[in-house]
């Protein structure tokens, strides 16, 4: 039996439609979509969140390409910002991650630096461990947002700051992706 919407309701249905797509715009999470994200959700195991990078570098090997990682919390106010900023200087910043791969690690703020594991081929690492083992001289508590800049092979590219009020210019993002230190 089809719908039948009596006048005046459609207008309405129509209107709850727009203010639902309109809240879900403005609640989205992560990486805005037109920077093409590798969104890597955690594997949950033992009350930690365990992260594999392996997709991400077997594709930036096979690729060529520059891993650009950014760790994010759903429940993190200046990860929001941070996001709604790319989405909004999107037009001028898509052309710029051409050469990298973004990925997208999804998290939440509960998940504290002991709760936090990134695997990197066979082995996994607990978040001060992986610190250690890519030379990051910032060894210190977890921080939404963070960024890592990886080669293929996983070297770190430069230190990053991490934080409220990073990245929050297209002059300074563009220096990230073109490694001005």
């Amino acid at each position: 039996m089809p719908l039948r919407l009596h006048r005046g309701s459609a207008g309405s249905f129509l209107a709850g439609v727009l203010l639902a797509l309109l809240v879900a715009a403005a609640n989205a999470v992560g990486i805005p979509p037109a920077y093409t994200p590798l969104v890597v959700e955690p594997t949950i195991a033992s009350g930690r969140s365990e992260f594999d990078l392996g997709p991400a570098l077997a594709r930036a090997k096979r690729e060529n390409k520059r891993l650009y990682v950014y760790l994010g919390a759903s429940d993190c106010p200046y990860c929001r910002r941070y996001e709604n900023f790319l989405g909004k200087s999107a037009d001028e910043l898509v052309p710029h991650f051409r050469p990298w791969i973004v990925v997208d690690l999804r998290s939440t703020l509960s998940t504290t630096a002991n709760l936090l594991f990134i695997r990197v081929g066979d082995r996994l690492l607990n978040y001060t461990d992986f610190q250690h083992s890519i030379g990051d001289q910032r060894i210190r508590m977890l921080v939404y947002p963070s960024v890592w800049l990886f080669d293929p092979q996983l070297k770190p590219l430069m230190q990053m700051p991490a934080g409220t009020g990073t990245f929050e210019t297209v002059d300074e993002q563009l220096e990230i992706l073109n490694l001005v230190q």
